[in-house]
């Protein structure tokens, strides 16, 4: 059971207190309530849960769901020891897997109970290191309750602008992007305008070239920032390139990247190889099953999901020609 489920448990308990801060904060802000119906609410008198429970609170504009607020000072604090931090850094696999063996973290745990000194010390470790344990305080990071229920409300969405969809996309992306891709790239912007204001990029990132292939975008393309145009389309045309290769015009640099929901046309990915050839400019697309596997590797920790950017832009290089 993760640190995130126990919350999540604990909230329930804890709504009665949580639904009254909720009103309270409403109230105090003059934000809009209505009238909705809870499947259940602990009730701490009688020991039980109180079935659809009514009450007045405030709900998310894009899907009616009932919101409840809590309180910022629980939220800045996670746990400096945890299970997931010594699995990545502590954990002795070697001991404990067979080569080529599934990891199967059950067998980790009861490797624990029988090498308790292991765990005395990752501890002592974690004891030594505590003054790394610091907020970052220039992370302006779009808050994401998960980002495994982000992307299913992404895989759900329909492509096109009907009720919504493409805004709907676009939000989704951007909270997505800002949390998965972070420190690596950062001070995430959506919707930015030039000074012209003639030009609306979509999503735009700092480019902090920590890593080896975000230095190589810089040197090769000039990018100390990166443009994410995100289109809600069934399949990107040339309006959509030449909308891209715009953005690329203006000081931005070489490199551009689109989030869309499906591959490229063959005759699209062949005008990118093409526009590479001519003017050393890059486009790669980064589709739903591309931003899975960044969720993925973001929870498992096992890679960074800017290394699915950087796959996909090993692979568009080595189409183009040398």
């Amino acid at each position: 059971m993760s640190k995130d489920r126990i919350s999540d448990i604990s909230c329930n308990y804890l709504k009665s207190f949580l639904i009254d801060y909720t009103i309270e904060q409403c109230e105090a802000h003059r934000i809009p309530t209505q009238i909705v119906s809870l499947d259940s609410v602990y009730n701490y008198r009688s020991n039980s849960f109180d079935r659809h429970v009514k009450v007045r609170l405030p709900v998310n504009p894009h899907n009616g769901e009932p919101l409840i607020f809590t309180p910022k000072r629980w939220l800045r604090f996670s746990p400096w020891i945890n299970f997931e931090d010594y699995f990545k850094t502590a954990c002795p696999r070697d001991e404990i897997f067979n080569p080529d063996e599934p990891v199967d973290r059950v067998k980790v745990l009861q490797y624990n109970r029988d090498n308790y000194d292991a765990v005395e010390r990752y501890i002592q470790l974690k004891d030594k290191t505590a003054a790394d344990c610091r907020n970052d305080p220039l992370f302006s990071q779009i808050p994401v309750l998960s980002a495994r229920r982000k992307l299913a409300e992404l895989l759900k969405l329909p492509s096109g602008k009907n009720d919504g969809a493409d805004a709907k996309y676009e939000s989704i992306c951007t909270e997505l992007m800002a949390t998965l891709l972070y420190p690596h790239l950062d001070f995430a912007q959506a919707q930015s305008r030039t000074e012209s204001g003639r030009h609306i990029r979509d999503l735009i990132f700092y480019n902090n070239r920590s890593i080896d292939f975000l230095d190589e975008i810089f040197t090769d393309y000039g990018n100390r920032q990166l443009v994410f145009e995100m289109k809600n389309v069934a399949k990107i045309d040339a309006d959509h390139l030449n909308q891209l290769n715009r953005y690329l015009q203006i000081g931005i640099g070489n490199f551009g990247i689109f989030l869309t929901r499906h591959p490229l046309p063959s005759a699209m990915y062949k005008n990118t190889v093409d526009l590479w050839s001519s003017q050393r400019k890059c486009m790669i697309a980064v589709t739903d099953p591309d931003v899975q596997l960044m969720v993925d590797v973001y929870e498992s920790k096992q890679r960074t999901p800017i290394e699915v950017l950087k796959k996909k832009y090993v692979e568009f290089r080595r189409s183009c020609p040398s």
